[in-house]
């Protein structure tokens, strides 16, 4: 037979055991003493067990006190979760947040994580694309929050973080130091012609080995060390690392990774996205708001 523990006891027993009293358990629960006390009876009486025993300092916990607390911590826990999720108003929809893929690590997936944790209610849609066309999306009220790779910076803008672009290639990989230099890079890529006039510039020959619309066959020609490619300092593919050419290749320069945020129907939650984006890339949230 199956029996259920009073989780208003359970509160109310937790609360004694933390504040070390009744008096004191009363008043941070709203209740009487009475009505505490007698909860607490009702518990012990339902586990069979004495779980609080009075001495003149107060009360102390039993040992099968001491082992319920462990577990009604985390029965309350679970429940007060569940609570939480199952009755929270605040916000509730859909969010949609533009990325391009070249700067999907690091930070993204823990944005994504953190604010799904703190609105369970919300849906959040990544969009993955150029900056060219996601700036077309939030313009057309498709995206609600967007990140951008840019050389400067539009109205509206915010700049979250400026990094330098630099060469990356396979771990260990050597197709760097062959000449014509062989790139790989998607066909709208804005770091495309960044590096090809970085290598005019500089005299170096190369060519195209590699042209996709596709970034994972990017990622995996250059993992395979068939190509080298440019990627924002700090935003590499886990499949890819920094070449170290210890000076043979040109320095590329810098860009801005931009934010823009749309100002639709949805601006409430995409202003929470956005504060999210700021704490993950070490921008204070109270400054950017001034």
């Amino acid at each position: 037979m199956y029996r259920n523990l009073d989780l208003t006891a359970l509160r109310s027993f937790i609360t004694v055991a933390e504040t070390g009293g009744v008096t004191k358990a009363a008043a941070q629960l709203h209740l009487t003493q009475s009505a505490v006390s007698m909860q607490l009876k009702r518990l012990e009486e339902a586990l069979g067990q004495p779980l609080l025993a009075r001495d003149g300092r107060g009360v102390r916990m039993t040992l099968h006190g001491e082992q319920l607390l462990g577990y009604g911590r985390r029965m309350l826990a679970l429940n007060d979760e569940v609570w939480s999720r199952m009755n929270d108003q605040a916000f509730e929809g859909e969010v949609v947040f533009g990325v391009p893929s070249d700067i999907v690590y690091p930070h993204v997936p823990g944005i994504l994580q953190r604010f799904a944790q703190e609105f369970p209610r919300v849906k959040v849609q990544l969009i993955s694309s150029f900056t060219s066309r996601l700036k077309q999306m939030l313009h057309a009220g498709e995206v609600d929050v967007i990140l951008t790779t840019e050389s400067g910076l539009e109205k509206d803008g915010e700049i979250i973080e400026r990094a330098p672009l630099i060469w990356v290639g396979a771990p260990d990989g050597n197709v760097w130091q062959e000449i014509p230099l062989r790139l790989a890079f998607e066909k709208n890529c804005i770091f495309r012609a960044a590096a090809q006039a970085a290598l005019s510039k500089s005299g170096l020959d190369w060519e195209i080995a590699v042209e996709s619309n596709s970034t994972r066959t990017i990622e995996a020609s250059v993992s395979a060390d068939l190509a080298i490619h440019a990627s924002l300092a700090g935003a590499t593919s886990p499949y890819m690392e920094a070449v170290n050419h210890n000076g043979a290749l040109p320095e590329l320069p810098m860009f801005n990774i931009n934010m823009y945020v749309s100002h639709g129907k949805q601006r409430d939650m995409a202003q929470a996205l956005a504060d999210y984006v700021r704490a993950a890339y070490g921008v204070n949230v109270a400054q950017a708001a001034e």
